[in-house]
Formats: structure tokens, C-alpha cells, sequence
């Protein structure tokens, strides 16, 4: 799912005054954290303080991760965990390490299907 209409939304809100900047730019220490070790770069800038482009950070979710559900993961790290556990969903966050902008821009799901239980005939 793409989430573009409900940034543009906010940042329209941000521009007209409605919102607070302080208000969008919260991302707490963890999610800074998680951006500098886990995060990839993008190309684009920061929709808020254009100082530097914002840095795409994906989280995990999911029964079949284990502990691992609700850490931060690099692109790699997903297509591995993707190859051999069973299905788990995938939120990307954008965040700006300068002004703390963060914004949920795509979720996804990821992992292997399992697979359909063919379909038995019923007794007569």
C-alpha cells in the first residue's frame, strides 16, 4: 500500500499552518538510530527542511519472525528473512536525521505463502 495522498496530505497541512511543524518532525531517538545503521539512502530531499534527503527505514512485523518482529532490517536482511520464514509485513518509513521529519510511506508483505491445502472430496 501506498501511502503518498496521506503524506501530501499532512505536508499541506504543515504548509497552511493546521499543523505544527514540531508536530511531524518527532521521530524519536530509535527510529534516528535505526535510519543511520539500518536505513537507505534516498534521492530524495526532506519534504520539510530540504537539508539533506531522507532515509527510507524498514520495519518488520509478523508472528513468524520470532523476536525479530518489530526491528528495523536493510533491503538484504528482508530478501534473506523473505527466502526462508513464513509471511510478515514490511513498513517503510522515511525519516530525515536533520529536522526528524518521519513519514509511513509503503507497506507491503513479504515472506513465503503457504501453501494451499488441496481441496478434498466429501464423503458420501
Amino acid at each position: 500500500m501506498d501511502y503518498a495522498l496521506a503524506k501530501r496530505s499532512k505536508l499541506a497541512e504543515v504548509r497552511a499552518g493546521r499543523v505544527s511543524v514540531d508536530e511531524v518532525c518527532d521521530a524519536d531517538p530509535y527510529l534516528l538510530r535505526a535510519a543511520q545503521f539500518h536505513g537507505l539512502g534516498s534521492e530524495q530531499a526532506c519534504p520539510v527542511c530540504r537539508k539533506e534527503q531522507v532515509t527510507l527505514v524498514s520495519w518488520i512485523f509478523g508472528k513468524s519472525l520470532g523476536r525479530a518482529s518489530g526491528s528495523a532490517r536493510t533491503p538484504a536482511e528482508i530478501t534473506r528473512l523473505a527466502a526462508r520464514t513464513g509471511e510478515f509485513s514490511v513498513h517503510v518509513v522515511e525519516v530525515c536525521r536533520t529536522c526528524r521529519w518521519n513519514h509511513l510511506i509503503r507497506s507491503y508483505v513479504a515472506g513465503l505463502v503457504p501453501a494451499a491445502e488441496p481441496h478434498r472430496r466429501a464423503a458420501k
